[in-house]
């Protein structure tokens, strides 16, 4: 019980995550910094959850079907708020699948080691999904466009641009995610082996 409970909840704030990672196209001025926030968060969601999910049953593919978990979720949810008069797009959610299965594949080419799934899979997910959302950003809607569409009324302090920010603190925002996905997705990924072991 207590590890489909688990499953459910990780996946739920995976979903929630999302979401809200959708909003960085509304914030043109904090689209970069906010790309790679979002993306470093999902890389954990999908790490943590996938990690403990393959490691529990032992079977190279539970972490992608975790992420399939994961993309309903967050279509379901997306079409509530899609009904509430926000954009949709179906493209911005299956990019974790191929970040699971990167992980899948770590775990069956090793022979299931814990150790290397860490490490391995870790640096894989924490690299991939940033580059994957990256093509994500690609194909969604004109932010500018889909912003002056769905105009939002206030913004929260802390997200009020003050000025563009755009290449002020990094130039790719691509890798940055990428690397502190790779470095923290480690310890992510130790800590959902870690859960199996209470």
């Amino acid at each position: 019980c207590t590890h489909y409970l688990f499953i459910v909840v990780v996946a739920v704030n995976s979903t929630l995550l999302t979401i809200n990672a959708g909003d960085y196209i509304f914030y043109t001025d904090w689209a970069w910094t906010s790309y790679t926030v979002f993306s470093i968060s999902q890389t954990l969601m999908l790490i943590v959850g996938a990690t403990y999910y393959l490691t529990f049953t032992g079977v190279p593919g539970t972490a992608t079907y975790y992420a399939l978990i994961m993309t309903v979720y967050t279509w379901i949810a997306k079409g509530a708020r899609f009904a509430l008069g926000y954009p949709y797009d179906f493209i911005v959610t299956p990019v974790w699948l191929p970040s699971a299965m990167l992980l899948d594949l770590v775990y069956w080419a090793t022979k299931k080691n814990k150790h290397s799934l860490i490490l391995f899979g870790g640096v894989l997910v924490g690299m991939s999904l940033p580059l994957f959302n990256m093509v994500n950003l690609i194909t969604v809607a004109d932010p500018l466009e889909t912003a002056f569409k769905y105009p939002r009324p206030t913004l929260p302090p802390y997200m009020t641009p003050i000025e563009p920010q755009v290449g002020k603190f990094y130039n790719s925002p691509v890798a940055l995610g990428a690397g502190a996905g790779a470095v923290l997705a480690c310890t992510f990924a130790a800590l959902g082996c870690k859960l199996n072991t209470w």
